[in-house]
């Protein structure tokens, strides 16, 4: 870009997240007397229900300051009692443990809690005084020191659903579409109009929306840390990896461009980007470093920065400071999982040695919107100072906004989303834009041989990590939440225990499980651990994995779930285990680093506090071990358990290095510590309509990394591995699921479905109709599958209609073992056939299954009709064994 151009403007570098911290007229450092839950509703319910739900009202009222109306009255997050903590922690592991290894733990735990427990717990207590947050500051530094690239590692995606205005369904009218709801979202944010979240009226912590745009995670020698511009107002845009941006704000954080302005900005960016073949522009993808080590990437920003003011710290500062980054893919990704792909990491594909995948067009420091050139769209983000539950609700924000806005060009009294709006950009004052530039600027780097050399083996460093993980998705149609709530089951520990079973199935174990549950009632609130794996829930698994009658297999599965919903309340209180004692081992790591390897049980241990790596530290952050996860729970007052992917996962092994094991407390250093730190099955429940999927990659090696979304009617996952039969795993989850339904039918009678209406049930009750004009008429009922209608052969009797047949057309899928009992009517003879049971190496023969659901559908076969003589069995008939 021409030094004319930037000299006209100067971009602020964002600003480190410590010193926002630091900053004393900030409301989350209030004082602490006068916080409470009950306190933050009373501020909430201040104000008007048009003013917290700007949809309920035609004209919503405008009035300021709601979004963080609360963030006063928000208790702190409570430091649990020690007892509690290891009570939970023992009872976390001993599902997973054999006999002598949960002893060797529970002696860990007693020496803990004689020893060095309770004068860590006391100066976690002295150290979280005056703070935020005890476990803030150690969760930033988690993160900030994972020297790991942070695509595939760190960043999860969202994938949304496609625009339901035709119109918008190509890549350039539905990117601007989204960039005009997307500043929409970001103004409303800074006047402080967005309505708070909520759970049964209790507001939830907002602060995390305030670093949500302008923000960039910046490598430096010492680790990573978040700045943030917050006067920003213009936005970057990558076309075949190349660099443009252009101002999209005003001063005063309105709107200065039309839907139609931003469209023919980006029309005229790809057609620019077009202009340099693709196989050229690979070889200046900027974009590409953001994947390197973070170290390497911290050395490579200071080779462009060194000479302050030269074009490489200009165009460096735009994109640091830009609002998001707004990512035009030129390709159509077919399937689901490669669109989930082109969402988390981008495509990789190399012609004529010449990387020309989407993976070059990505800027993995900042928020990203992703747009693929038929219109599908997903989003991109780091996380370390924002959970997946904040970037949910931009991403349903955004969504709703773009219907809302194509309603209103039909209907001028729709409703909108917003409490105000930006004056409209066609009649405004030119003057009154201010110092602004809407043209498009190409940023133009000086690609010096240092740069050039560390494009290359980024970019093949990239291509490796890509292949290295794959991705398949599982669209599962056939139920959702409405069946399982019908049923009795809290929806989440329904699919948990699913996860849990067809891992169970494929590999005759259970291991360690992640899910996390949302603790924004309180102030700066992130996430809890909550572990699947129970006593209750391996008792399931053995349960249905053995010769059991259907109604044993039920009863194990409500105990299982009872227990981890139960388990969830507790997580979404901050009741825990996990965070407390990854504060403990902090705390403790705190000492070490700081006073030498003495000070680890000696009484000079520093209660400063944990200091990030940031401002000058010297601290080594590959001593860093153990994080706090990524994602989020949530629970509604139906029982419905709705987890929300957040924080991201640098959860590496939670272990320190074993050289120091002579000073660290014994609990750390036992073998139970590294196996609840190794997540093999890292799951987050995240959902509504305006998703379609989201996910992100594996935790560690030999492990899944499993996002879902629970809708009405379906499930939506997206599983990723590295090369771990993924596909084979996702098809066992929906065999799975398909064969719990039919159980379930077999022990409970089939309702009418919840979305029925209940005019059926009243018709179905009714007397005889006495009218003679309404009894005329033959009845015409719905035929069922598997059914016979009269005329047509044997007809199943009614009261077996709670085996539900919707299976069909499974055959060839690998089926979980099953007992098929079908009765057959024959005039007033009634024939059973049974023991179409079969169960080969733990899954259903394709063929037996055929047979088995061809008889549910067709009857036998004419030897079983009457007058027809039946071959006499001979020989002793053998049943398989279960798994």
């Amino acid at each position: 870009m021409p030094s004319s151009t930037t000299s006209v403007r100067t971009f602020t570098m964002p600003k480190s997240l410590n010193a926002t911290l630091a900053e004393p007229e900030n409301p989350h450092l209030a004082a602490d007397g006068g916080r409470s839950l009950e306190k933050a509703k009373n501020v909430s319910d201040g104000y008007t229900r048009d003013q917290k739900d700007p949809l309920s009202g035609n004209q919503p009222r405008h009035k300021q300051g709601i979004t963080f109306a609360a963030q006063d009255k928000l208790p702190k997050l409570p430091i649990p009692e020690l007892d509690s903590s290891m009570t939970k922690y023992l009872a976390a592991l001993k599902p997973m443990q054999t006999p002598r290894e949960h002893s060797e733990t529970q002696q860990a735990v007693e020496e803990f809690l004689k020893s060095e427990g309770p004068e860590l717990q006391e100066r976690l207590k002295k150290y979280a005084t005056g703070k935020t947050s005890y476990i803030e500051q150690f969760w930033y530094d988690s993160y900030l020191n994972f020297d790991n690239p942070v695509v595939l590692n760190l960043n999860p995606f969202f994938l949304l659903e496609d625009d339901p205005t035709p119109a918008r369904n190509n890549q350039v009218t539905r990117a601007a579409s989204l960039v005009i709801s997307a500043l929409s979202f970001v103004r409303a944010v800074r006047r402080e109009e967005l309505p708070p979240d909520t759970v049964r009226g209790t507001p939830l912590c907002m602060y995390q929306y305030s670093r949500l745009f302008g923000t960039a995670r910046v490598p430096t020698e010492n680790g990573c840390h978040i700045g943030q511009d917050p006067e920003s107002k213009h936005i970057v845009v990558l076309c075949h990896g190349q660099f443009y941006w252009f101002d999209v704000l005003d001063d005063n954080s309105d709107l200065i461009m039309t839907e139609k302005d931003v469209s023919l900005n980006l029309q005229t960016i790809v057609d620019d980007a077009t202009q340099t073949p693709i196989q050229e522009a690979a070889k200046g993808a900027l974009g590409v470093l953001s994947t390197e080590n973070r170290k390497i990437w911290s050395g490579l920003r200071d080779v462009m920065t060194r000479d302050e003011g030269s074009n490489n710290a200009d165009c460096l500062g735009i994109v640091d400071s830009a609002l998001f980054i707004l990512c035009l893919d030129y390709t159509e990704p077919a399937s689901g999982a490669e669109l989930c792909q082109n969402m988390l990491c981008g495509t990789s594909l190399v012609e004529k040695g010449v990387q020309v995948g989407t993976c070059t067009n990505r800027w993995y420091d900042k928020l990203q919107i992703i747009v693929c050139k038929n219109g599908s769209a997903g989003i991109n983000f780091e996380h370390t100072g924002v959970d997946g539950h904040t970037v949910l609700r931009f991403a349903s924000d955004v969504y709703t906004d773009t219907i809302l806005r194509f309603a209103r060009t039909i209907n001028g009294q729709a409703p909108s989303l917003w409490a105000s709006t930006s004056p409209d950009p066609s009649k405004r004052d030119p003057a009154s834009f201010g110092d602004v530039s809407t043209t498009p600027h190409k940023l133009e780097w000086d690609m010096v041989p240092e740069l050039g050399i560390a494009l290359r083996f980024a970019e093949t460093r990239l291509a490796d990590l890509i292949q290295q993980n794959e991705f398949q998705t599982l669209d599962f149609a056939h139920y959702g939440k409405n069946f399982m709530t019908s049923m009795g089951f809290s929806p989440d520990a329904f699919v948990q225990m699913a996860f849990q079973a067809a891992y169970y199935g494929l590999y005759g174990r259970v291991e360690c499980t992640y899910e996390p549950a949302m603790t924004k009632v309180y102030l700066h609130g992130r996430t809890e651990a909550i572990r699947s794996v129970t006593p209750e829930s391996v008792d399931f698994v053995q349960t249905f994995w053995a010769e059991n009658p259907p109604q044993a297999k039920v009863d194990a599965l409500k105990k299982a779930c009872q227990k981890h919903t139960a388990n969830t309340r507790v997580c979404a209180k901050a009741e825990g285990c996990d965070r407390h004692l990854y504060a403990l081992f902090s705390v403790w790591q705190k000492a070490l680093d700081e006073d030498g390897a003495e000070a680890a049980s000696s009484n000079g241990m520093s209660s400063n506090g944990y200091s990030s790596p940031v401002e000058g530290s010297e601290r080594d952050p590959a001593s860093l071990v153990g994080s706090p996860s990524r994602n989020s729970i949530l629970s509604t007052d139906d029982g419905d358990v709705r987890s929300i992917r957040s924080n991201g996962r640098a959860r590496h092994n939670s272990s320190p290095s074993r050289g120091q094991q002579h000073n660290m407390p014994m609990l750390f250093a036992d073998s139970g510590w590294d196996k609840l730190n190794n997540t093999i099955l890292s799951t987050s429940n995240c959902g509504n309509p305006s998703l379609r999927h989201f996910g992100f990659g594996p935790t560690t090696g030999d492990g899944f990394g499993i996002g879902y979304i629970i809708k009405d009617e379906g499930i939506s996952i997206c599983a990723s591995s590295k090369h771990r039969q993924t596909k084979r795993f996702v098809d066992a989850l929906e065999s799975y699921l398909l064969e719990i339904r039919r159980i379930l039918r077999t022990t409970q009678r089939r309702g009418a479905s919840p979305k029925a209406s209940r005019a059926r049930e009243a018709s179905a009750n009714r007397p005889k109709p006495s009218s003679r004009l309404k009894s005329r008429g033959r009845v015409i009922k719905a035929s069922e599958p598997g059914r016979r209608t009269p005329g047509q052969g044997n007809m199943t009797p009614v009261e077996d209609s709670n085996v539900g047949s919707d299976d069909e057309g499974l055959g060839g899928c690998e089926y979980l073992s099953m007992l098929v009992e079908i009765s057959i009517w024959t005039n007033s003879t009634r024939i059973k056939a049974d023991d179409f049971f079969c169960d080969t190496d733990g899954f259903f023969d394709a063929g037996m299954l055929l047979q088995a659901l061809k008889a549910r559908g067709e009857g036998l076969g004419d030897e079983d009709k009457p007058g027809t003589e039946r071959r006499r069995e001979i020989g002793k008939k053998l049943r398989l064994n279960e798994y």
